[in-house]
């Protein structure tokens, strides 16, 4: 299985076309039959993860069973031809699934078919989370500190903020220089093991998925660098 994510940066002018998009786009993705699971999304600002919504950058997450099909629907759909036009700037990550818990939409979209222990490169990792309305401003609260605790984390490369909806259903995309700096931050860090503990005492989800990927291929630019020059934090 192939996951493919594309986060671009729509100029100022051209906003309304991408919010026109969320909804134009999903016809052609849903009478798309190789495609096996698609998310389009906005994101925070500049693309960043617990920052509000600028309504500049949006992406679009798609599966397939195999980089085939992939390839045509980034060459030939009105999709991509949509965000490349209206776009100025654009990055695509391609992606195999390592591990995956949890759901999205009541659906497992991301499934490890071989034991994938052994990979050690780089590690992109897909947290996703339908946040319980009564309990949104308490996540709010924490989340930030989390945030924080990531960008300054040995081993971080990047990470972007996502979602289909900027207040109730979020996501974040990050990339790690290897599985053992992604399981530090995750249980060693403070503020993050915090969070998380605090996510199963007050029940903060009523939907989650925490997904592992090797990186397949990256290209195109975030926040006017080289998705590739990323380096990470030691």
């Amino acid at each position: 299985m192939i996951t493919a994510l594309t986060i671009t940066k729509f100029r100022g002018i051209t906003i309304p076309f991408a919010f026109m998009g969320m909804a134009v786009l999903r016809l052609p993705l849903w009478l798309n039959g190789k495609c096996r699971f698609w998310k389009l999304m906005g994101s925070g600002k500049n693309a960043q993860v617990d920052l509000a919504p600028d309504y500049k950058h949006w992406a679009i997450l798609t599966t397939w069973d195999n980089q085939q099909d992939c390839d045509t629907f980034y060459r030939k759909s009105l999709v991509i031809k949509w965000f490349n036009f209206f776009g100025i700037e654009s990055c695509t990550i391609l992606l195999k699934t390592l591990s995956s818990h949890g759901q999205w939409s009541k659906k497992e979209p991301f499934k490890a078919k071989n034991n994938t222990t052994q990979y050690t490169g780089r590690i992109a990792v897909i947290t996703r989370a339908a946040i319980r309305f009564n309990r949104l401003k308490e996540f709010k609260h924490n989340v930030k500190r989390a945030a924080e605790a990531m960008r300054i984390s040995p081993g971080f490369i990047l990470a972007a903020g996502i979602g289909e909806n900027p207040f109730v259903d979020q996501a974040t995309f990050s990339i790690w220089e290897n599985a053992e700096s992604v399981k530090n931050y995750a249980y060693k860090t403070f503020d993050h093991a915090d969070v998380i503990k605090l996510t199963r005492e007050r029940e903060w989800y009523k939907e989650e998925l925490f997904a592992r990927f090797e990186i397949i291929s990256s290209e195109g630019h975030l926040n006017g660098k080289a998705i590739n020059d990323y380096q990470p934090l030691i």
